[in-house]
């Protein structure tokens, strides 16, 4: 195989509301934590241990401004995206380093605001082809 592959699947829950920064020209960003869970059997004490992933979700332009209409804290969440880590300078003029998940296809598999208004159909959606990442 001569290419290779940068690609994610996440199905989570949203850890918080989704956090929106614009720019100007119009464009803007949206973030949000996810948490995916393991469970497992601790197979010394029979104990049901549960251990939560958390990923940091950069979601751009339309598909941010679809999240942010929708999506609540605690929804259920299916991403595909590729993984990007970058680092940025601190006030303190520390050097800090992040890993995100830049979503790529989405589709809302829960939503509290859906189930509040019984809507029956929820939205899904993908990022151009030629958004900046």
């Amino acid at each position: 195989m001569n290419g290779t592959l940068n690609k994610v699947i996440l199905i989570g829950h949203l850890g918080d509301e989704i956090k929106m920064h614009y720019f100007e020209g119009g464009n803007c960003i949206g973030r949000f934590p996810l948490a995916t869970n393991e469970v497992y059997i601790n197979k010394t004490t029979g104990e049901k241990i549960t251990s939560t992933e958390w990923h940091n979700i950069v979601v751009r332009n339309k598909a941010a401004e679809i999240c942010e209409k929708y999506l609540s804290k605690g929804d259920k969440i299916y991403i595909e995206g590729r993984i990007k880590s970058r680092q940025w300078q601190a006030e303190d003029g520390a050097t800090k380093y992040t890993t995100e998940i830049q979503v790529t296809e989405f589709t809302f598999l829960t939503t509290k605001k859906e189930t509040d208004l019984g809507k029956s159909s929820l939205p899904t959606g993908s990022a151009p082809e030629d958004a900046p990442f």
